[in-house]
């Protein structure tokens, strides 16, 4: 550029000096001017015009180069150098001008990365996934959330691609088609359960966004996910319907036999036989009452524990002893195993046993008669962040056992493997849902394996008060 600039500068010059150089010729030659005065003329005003062409050409190469720097500057984002520029010179009007203008540009740009720095960290912040799309249905931006959502790779450049590349789900896609093509932009919303691959429970907003009139509207997608919502309504669903069923068989029962001793019973066998299935349906209901107030209590936080060291061998050997008559009535044998010295546990007495008789009373319940039962103490290691010293309670039995498919289940409330079996043992379904909010108050674990026809075996683990051993015989 300053090479082609340089010879148009030399072009003007030669242009410019050319006619009175051809006339002072012409007049050296007519002698009218001595030929040595016009040639030293010509030769000076070339001289002299090649020098003030060099320094203009000069000036005005250092201002063109200047002007582009700054444009450079501009087009980069970059703020571009502030030269002093002389207000008489046009271009350093020109210049100067440009600065002004190239200053409220960066201003303007620094203003918007700004926006769109506090934009993007608002949308990493999001937990709701969020998906903008062109007036085509091409993707434009997608938050973190969303590629978690539709387990999306979070390397990959989804931005241009078609919304279908995101989640395939027919129903969405529907979705999405259906409110997007809507006549006038209206606001449009949905639920909707997708597979990604697992399923998913969504809530589905979709908002038009017009960037200028006449445009095409982009969308704003925003995605809910509501599936922990769903379970806790299907799980209030479910625990009406099994609390009205469980509710209803006694009740029954209860109103049934009284209103038949009230219409008369002359035999005294079988009023005193009625009267015995009431009492026995009172204190089963009772008892359901009571293993609901106590989950309840549990659930909430509403159980104080009161926490003091104990010996793991005297619980169980308490338990057992409590028990050992029931067994006695079912034909159990119950056994205890015990090492000799165990670390204490930090634990609520009353908690601990009523873990250890629910685990004891199932035991005996569903192990037939000729079986037994065994109550054991050991000391263990509790896995966690760090290994900690525990106490393993275990509780084995040798009755019909569980199916696999049932055991992930078998905490949850009113859950039974065989219903009717369970009811005529006068279980409440809830024996270990308590077992397990006990067990985690305390920071343990708790472990169900068993066999179908060989057994079961339930292992509570809790930390150990500390690693130093005391006497079995310690209270």
């Amino acid at each position: 550029m300053t090479r082609s600039f340089n010879l148009r500068v030399a072009a003007a010059l030669v242009l410019g000096i050319l006619p009175p150089a051809a006339l002072l010729g012409a007049l050296g030659f007519m002698h009218a001017v001595p030929f040595l005065w016009a040639g030293l003329a010509v030769g000076g005003g070339l001289a002299c015009g090649a020098v003030t062409a060099v320094l203009a050409a000069r000036a005005l190469g250092r201002q063109a180069e200047d002007l582009e720097s700054i444009a450079r500057a501009i087009e980069s984002g970059r703020a571009p150098s502030h030269l002093i520029a002389a207000a008489s010179d046009p271009l350093g009007r020109a210049e100067r001008g440009l600065l002004e203008v190239a200053d409220k540009v960066q201003a303007q740009l620094a203003a918007l990365t700004e926006q769109r720095d506090e934009f993007e960290a608002i949308l990493r912040g999001m937990s709701e996934a969020v998906v903008v799309t062109g007036g085509r249905g091409e993707v434009v931006l997608l938050n973190r959330a969303a590629r978690e959502m539709f387990a999306l790779s979070t390397e990959a450049d989804y931005r241009g691609r078609d919304f279908v590349e995101l989640c395939r789900d027919p129903r969405l896609q529907e979705f999405v088609a259906r409110a997007t093509r809507a006549p006038g932009g209206q606001m449009a919303g949905a639920e909707l359960a997708i597979q990604t691959p697992a399923i998913r429970h969504l809530r589905v907003n979709a908002a038009p966004v017009r960037a200028s009139p006449g445009a095409a509207a982009a969308w704003v997608l925003v995605f809910f996910d509501i599936t922990q919502l769903k379970s806790y309504e299907n799980l209030r669903t479910d625990f009406i319907a099994n609390l009205t069923h469980e509710l209803r068989t006694p009740l029954s029962a209860l109103c049934g036999y009284a209103e038949t001793l009230l219409a008369g019973v002359d035999d005294r066998d079988t009023q005193r036989r009625f009267l015995t299935i009431i009492e026995r349906q009172s204190r089963r209901l009772a008892r359901l009452l009571d293993d609901l107030i106590s989950l309840s209590d549990l659930e909430r936080g509403l159980t104080p524990l009161k926490i003091e060291r104990l010996d793991p061998r005297r619980l169980v050997e308490e338990a057992a002893e409590l028990m050992r008559e029931a067994g006695r009535q079912r034909g159990v044998t119950l056994a205890v195993e015990c090492a000799e010295r165990l670390p204490q546990i930090a634990g609520d007495r009353d908690r601990i046993h009523q873990v250890l008789l629910n685990l004891l009373d199932n035991a005996i319940k569903y192990t037939p008669r000729g079986g037994h039962a065994t109550a054991a103490a050991r000391a263990a290691t509790l896995d966690g962040a760090e290994q900690r010293p525990a106490i393993e309670l275990i509780v084995t039995d040798t009755g019909e056992g569980i199916p696999a498919a049932d055991i992930p289940r078998l905490t949850e409330r009113f859950y039974r493997v065989d219903r009717a079996r369970s009811r005529e043992l006068g279980g409440t379904g809830l024996g270990l849902a308590i077992v397990k909010h006990i067990v985690n108050l305390h920071g343990g674990r708790l472990r169900i394996e068993s066999r179908v026809r060989e057994g079961t075996t339930v292992t509570v683990q809790l930390p150990a008060a500390d690693a130093q051993a005391v006497p079995a015989t310690a209270a």
